[in-house]
C-alpha cells in the first residue's frame, strides 16, 4: 500500500468535491485539523483564506466551570471567523459534554464536534480524547448526550484504537452512525502510537466501507500527492492536515489545486511567503493583545522559517524581541537579505 508510485494514484477531477455535514455545504474536502496550542482562531482564519473548506476550534474542555479562564474565552471568540463555526468540545462525562454541547451553540457554534483523538497524557489522563476509546458503553453514553443535546450537527473525532492490539475504530464508526454523529475523522494511529511511525490507512478504509457517514482521513498527510493517495487508499471523502499545515498554511491551497485538476501549482512567491506571515503576525497581536501575540508568534515563525536559508540566527534573535514592532521589523529585514530564488523553494 505505501510503495505504489505516485502516477498510479495522481489527483484528478473528481477528488476534490464539496462537502456536506448537517444543512451546510462546505466549498471543498480539504479540512484543517484541530491542534491544541495552534488552531486559534487567527490560524484558522488563514487556513480557510489559502483554501482550508472547513477548521475547528481547538480542543475546549467540557467543564464549563473553566470556561471563564483568558485561555477557553479566546477559544469561543469567533469574531470574524467565516461559517459554520466547528466547536471541539473535550471530556469524559456525558452531562457535561452535553452542557458544553449547548453552551457552545449558544457562544456561536454550528457544529460540535466530539474530541476522542487527542493523544495528550493531560488529557488522557482524565480518561478524556483518545483513552474513551478504551469504554465503548462510555463512548455511547457520552454521543447519544451530545446529539440529544442540541439541534445542530454533531461530529466525532477518533483514533484507530487505543493500541495495536485493539483497533476498534469500526465498531466506534458504526456506533456514532447509529446514534446520529454526522461526520467523522479518523487519525490513522493508535493512542500508543502516539505520532510515531507511519500512519496506517487500511484502518480508516474499513472505517469507510463500515458506513455511510463522511470520513475524513488525518496523519501524515503533507503534500498534495500523499493527500491524493490517502483518498484513494482509503475510499474517505475527505482528508485532514494538521502537523504538515504549520509554517506552511498555504498547503491547502496547493492540495486543493492537485485534487481538482492532477497537477501540481507553483510555490508561493517570496512575497507573498512574507506577506502570509506578517499578516499572521498583525492578526496574532490583535487577537491576544501585543504581549502574548509577541510569544505565540515565536512557534508560528519558527515553523515558517524551517529548513530556511539563514533561519537559524534568525530564530535565535526572534525569539529575545518583547515588541511587535521589532518583531516585524526583524522578518522583514530577513526577507529583505535572503536569497529570492531560495525563499520561494
Amino acid at each position: 500500500m505505501h510503495g505504489q508510485p505516485d502516477d498510479d494514484l495522481r489527483g484528478g477531477h473528481d477528488q476534490n468535491q464539496t462537502m456536506q455535514i448537517g444543512p451546510y455545504s462546505f466549498p471543498n474536502n480539504v479540512a484543517l485539523a484541530p491542534m491544541a496550542g495552534v488552531t486559534d482562531r487567527p490560524f484558522r482564519q488563514l487556513c480557510r483564506r489559502l483554501g482550508a473548506g472547513l477548521a475547528a476550534t481547538e480542543m475546549i474542555t467540557s467543564d464549563t466551570r473553566l470556561w471563564g479562564t483568558a485561555k477557553t474565552r479566546r477559544r469561543l471568540d469567533h469574531r470574524g471567523e467565516g461559517e459554520p463555526v466547528i466547536v471541539q468540545v473535550a471530556g469524559a462525562d456525558p452531562e457535561m459534554i452535553a452542557e458544553a454541547a449547548r453552551r457552545s451553540v449558544a457562544h456561536g457554534a454550528q457544529i460540535v464536534d466530539i474530541n476522542m483523538g487527542c493523544p495528550a497524557k493531560k488529557v488522557c489522563n482524565r480518561l478524556a480524547g483518545s483513552a474513551l476509546l478504551k469504554d465503548e458503553p462510555l463512548v455511547v453514553r457520552i454521543l447519544e448526550a451530545a446529539v440529544a443535546s442540541v439541534d445542530v450537527p454533531v461530529t466525532l473525532k477518533i483514533r484507530s484504537g487505543w493500541d495495536p492490539e485493539h483497533r476498534n475504530a469500526v465498531r466506534i464508526a458504526r456506533l456514532a452512525e447509529d446514534i446520529g454523529i454526522q461526520a467523522l475523522a479518523v487519525h490513522g494511529r493508535t493512542r500508543q502510537c502516539r505520532f510515531g511511525g507511519e500512519a496506517e490507512y487500511d484502518t480508516i478504509r474499513a472505517v469507510c466501507e463500515a458506513v455511510d457517514l463522511p470520513v475524513f482521513a488525518n496523519g501524515d498527510i503533507d503534500s498534495p500527492e500523499k493527500a491524493a493517495r490517502v483518498l484513494t487508499m482509503t475510499g474517505a471523502a475527505g482528508v485532514m492536515i494538521g502537523r504538515a499545515a504549520q509554517g506552511r498554511p498555504w498547503v491547502f491551497r496547493e492540495v486543493v489545486d492537485y485534487l481538482k485538476t492532477g497537477r501540481k501549482t507553483a510555490s508561493p512567491t517570496t512575497a507573498e511567503v512574507r506577506d502570509i506571515m506578517l499578516d499572521h503576525l498583525d492578526n496574532l497581536y490583535g487577537f491576544y493583545g501585543e504581549e502574548t501575540g509577541v510569544r505565540v508568534a515565536r512557534k508560528h515563525l519558527s515553523w515558517y522559517l524551517k529548513g530556511r536559508p539563514g533561519a537559524a540566527p534568525f530564530r535565535d534573535k526572534i525569539v529575545r524581541v518583547e515588541s511587535a514592532r521589532a518583531q516585524r521589523i526583524l522578518v522583514q529585514h530577513y526577507f529583505d537579505k535572503a536569497p529570492t530564488e531560495e525563499l520561494a523553494a
